[in-house]
């Protein structure tokens, strides 16, 4: 990498079997961050599997005391029964810790952090020898920072309501969720009985207002976790979205309409850049985003802006963004921070 080598960091990936954490290994090489080493760990179940990083075949270490030694950044992309057993080891060694899996929200001493709407971290010192103390970060998953991105562009509007349908895809409840759409989709076009050990319900061909009485979490806790962390991150000045969630039968990719209602009618291109300038694209008029469309891409998409034909001061949004990468470049945009490396 093009660092002086005073300034390469030891990262550490929690959880680096699961979809967030081979997401967050993807984009850590592909933002080119200045990562000495990358130690992947996991489960002692999933130790010794062959992978690569940085293009360098490597393996999954096991989780033990001694995971964290020489780690400057440890990230948790796993399960928060993962966070919760490992977080005083990674203190400990003085890594600072950046969460996915939710497990400091849950604490309640930990807000969401998103750097493309507000500076989360001081970049680390420069002096020679110092040492910053370690932080904790909670990187919250994309429903999160969509719904804070448009509440926080559409801030200097006043809206009077501001209301999202999110559409999550399976792949949220990691391989497990990827792996049961599939095997469903195959069953029910081979007329088989269909296994839900996930959501405990039908998904494939199907939309779902609640999951099965044994998933865990249910549709509601995620709602509600989702609701509780963008209101934590929004300030009181800044109306609290209603959120509702709506399960779809896809792979990838997080979708959303939202309905935004003002005093007074606003012209969508003003609302249309007040969103650009917080990084959201922009789709040419008639080319609306799609899961398949954003796969791979890091920022929010919107479709143009619609007028509401029965509400003259209201408009629809439509935007998708891919949930993965979205939530790791959040992730690894909080660590620029810490090594003072934000690309420009």
């Amino acid at each position: 990498m093009p660092m002086e080598s005073a300034r390469l960091s030891r990262v550490a990936i929690v959880g680096a079997s699961s979809l967030r954490g081979k997401e967050l290994k993807q984009t850590l090489e592909d933002r080119n961050f200045p990562a000495s080493d990358i130690v992947l760990l996991d489960e002692s179940i999933m130790a010794g599997t062959l992978t690569e990083a940085a293009g360098e075949p490597t393996f999954i270490h096991a989780l033990d005391e001694d995971s964290f030694d020489g780690v400057r950044v440890a990230f948790f992309a796993g399960t928060v029964a993962d966070t919760e057993h490992n977080l005083s080891a990674a203190h400990k060694a003085s890594a600072t810790v950046i969460d996915m899996t939710g497990a400091l929200a849950l604490s309640g001493h930990v807000a969401p952090c998103i750097p493309s709407l507000a500076p989360c971290a001081s970049p680390a010192p420069k002096s020679a020898g110092s040492v910053a103390p370690p932080q904790s970060f909670y990187s919250p998953p994309a429903p999160v920072i969509i719904a804070c991105t448009i509440a926080t562009a559409l801030r200097v509007f006043n809206p009077h309501r501001v209301a999202f349908i999110l559409f999550p895809p399976v792949s949220e409840r990691d391989q497990a969720g990827i792996e049961e759409l599939e095997g469903q989709t195959t069953d029910l076009l081979s007329f088989r009985p269909i296994q839900q050990p996930v959501f405990d319900a039908q998904v494939a061909f199907n939309l779902l207002s609640q999951h099965g009485q044994q998933s865990k979490p249910g549709l509601a806790k995620t709602r509600s976790e989702i609701a509780r962390d963008v209101a934590s991150y929004l300030p009181g000045r800044i109306p609290v979205p209603a959120i509702q969630l709506v399960q779809a039968p896809v792979f990838y990719g997080y979708a959303f309409a939202a309905y935004v209602e003002f005093a007074a009618a606003q012209p969508p291109e003003q609302l249309e850049a007040a969103l650009a300038n917080l990084g959201v694209k922009i789709s040419a008029p008639g080319d609306a985003p799609t899961n398949v469309s954003v796969a791979g891409e890091s920022e929010l998409q919107l479709a143009r802006i619609e007028p509401d034909p029965s509400v003259a001061s209201a408009v629809w949004l439509w935007g998708v963004a891919d949930n993965l990468r979205l939530a790791a470049t959040n992730a690894v945009r909080i660590a620029e921070e810490l090594v003072g490396n934000s690309p420009k």
